[in-house]
């Protein structure tokens, strides 16, 4: 593909970082027309949590914080912006006094983006997210899930509601949109409600590595066994940054100790270069909880993984 100059981020050498609009990374702002090939967007949604609320914010602390993100990836080489058409699509509409208003809005804003062939990567918001997501994106064939995350996510309610942000990988087995057989969960720690708050996983085929596994097994043994799951087909990526240890990301609801570090995130995410990634999520963003901003510069620095890596994936499709 022939560079779009009309598609390249704002020059910092031209505009300093802190002058102008805050985007994704810099990017162009579009609506969702076919000619985007990876879309960057907003999901400012917090309506899924019991506990400490915030990540609506999410979305407007990352693009701030990503003005300072560059253009190309320093192991892989991958040119992101060179190769592919990325914009700032905005955010998906919510509806901030209902959660199934909001849910279905979610899900009808992904849906577009999928009919016009875009690939997206979504900045939370709460780890709801991804339910509707998938619904937009999965409905041809289930697809592979690589979910990073402290807590399985598996639950079948919290107060009496089966939606929210300790759900969706049970609602995304259960309707179909998730391949279990493909599906495997990193980072699980931290206190349960009960023993069967992560059997259920178990119990339907996901593949789990805890916290005390990775740290037995070690990085590479964890991407091996990553790979071997996720081959075959189409893979969605879902983030959950309290996988996360929080003295890396403290801007999180649901912060649990003795998680991952940031950079073997980084090596897992590269290591899936060459597979069908048909979209992302990095989600439980509270930049409230972080007066620091690291929280929100080791987002973007995520998400910019995600998106050479989705734009390779892109190219190879070509």
């Amino acid at each position: 593909m022939t560079k779009r100059e009309d598609y390249q981020p704002v020059d910092p050498s031209v505009v300093p970082r802190f002058a102008g609009l805050a985007t994704f990374m810099r990017t162009v702002t579009k609506e969702i027309i076919e000619e985007v090939d990876v879309g960057l967007v907003g999901v400012p949604f917090d309506l899924g949590l019991n506990h400490r609320t915030g990540a609506r914010h999410g979305p407007a602390g990352v693009r701030e914080m990503s003005r300072l993100i560059r253009r190309v990836h320093p192991t892989s080489g991958i040119r992101p912006f060179e190769t592919c058409n990325v914009a700032d699509l905005g955010d998906a509409p919510v509806n901030p006094m209902s959660k199934d208003k909001s849910i279905d809005m979610i899900k009808d804003f992904f849906s577009e983006m999928k009919a016009a062939n875009i690939v997206p990567i979504a900045c939370g918001g709460d780890h709801t997210i991804p339910l509707p997501i998938l619904r937009a994106l999965a409905v041809d064939e289930p697809v592979g899930i690589l979910h990073f995350d402290a807590h399985a996510d598996t639950l079948d309610e919290i107060c009496g509601d089966k939606v929210n942000h300790a759900t969706f990988m049970r609602r995304g087995y259960e309707e179909g949109l998730i391949d279990p057989k493909r599906a495997i969960q990193v980072g699980m720690r931290g206190s349960r409600f009960t023993p069967e708050d992560i059997q259920y996983g178990y119990d339907v085929g996901y593949s789990i590595i805890t916290m005390d596994e990775y740290e037995e097994m070690g990085r590479a043994a964890a991407i091996e066994q990553i790979q071997q799951v996720l081959a075959g087909g189409p893979v969605y990526i879902s983030l959950d940054i309290d996988g996360l240890d929080p003295a890396y990301l403290p801007g999180t609801g649901v912060p649990e100790i003795g998680g991952l570090i940031p950079r073997d995130v980084q090596v897992i995410l590269r290591s899936l270069q060459g597979m069908d990634i048909i979209g992302a999520d990095i989600s439980e963003v509270s930049p409230g909880y972080d007066p620091t901003g690291i929280t929100c510069v080791t987002v973007a620095n995520l998400m910019f993984e995600m998106l050479c890596i989705i734009a390779d994936s892109i190219c190879a499709k070509r």
